[in-house]
């Protein structure tokens, strides 16, 4: 995970099973442009997941760009998320996708919910 010299947080990295994914959601839907992922209060630890794709860019988005997939998350999510992998899992229990974060120190059940 690298560093981002001008604010100093470690990055985001998306997996190969979740590029491969964002990429085909995206070339079915061409009036969306990425995959947004947010955090926001609330969920049953603290803090939530938001994951949905979007059709707009903010000035605060980071964007990660790989082999046609894109991700927008703006900067106060990525305080929250900084050295977290997007992850795209398909198994028995269904098809989603993950956030392993590593500032989490406790999650919910679902998944989608944490705390620091």
């Amino acid at each position: 995970m690298g560093v981002d010299a001008k604010t100093g947080m470690k990055g985001v990295e998306v997996s190969e099973a979740a590029v491969r994914k964002i990429a085909a959601l995206l070339a079915g839907e061409p009036d969306k442009i990425a995959l947004r992922v947010a955090v926001e209060g609330g969920g049953c630890s603290g803090f939530s997941y938001i994951i949905d794709l979007t059709d707009t860019q903010n000035d605060d988005d980071v964007v990660i760009e790989r082999d046609g997939a894109r991700v927008l998350i703006d900067d106060l999510s990525l305080v929250y998320m900084g050295g977290s992998v997007i992850d795209f899992v398909d198994d028995l229990m269904g098809q989603s996708f993950q956030i392993k974060n590593p500032n989490a120190v406790a999650s919910c059940g679902c998944g989608t919910s944490f705390s620091i």
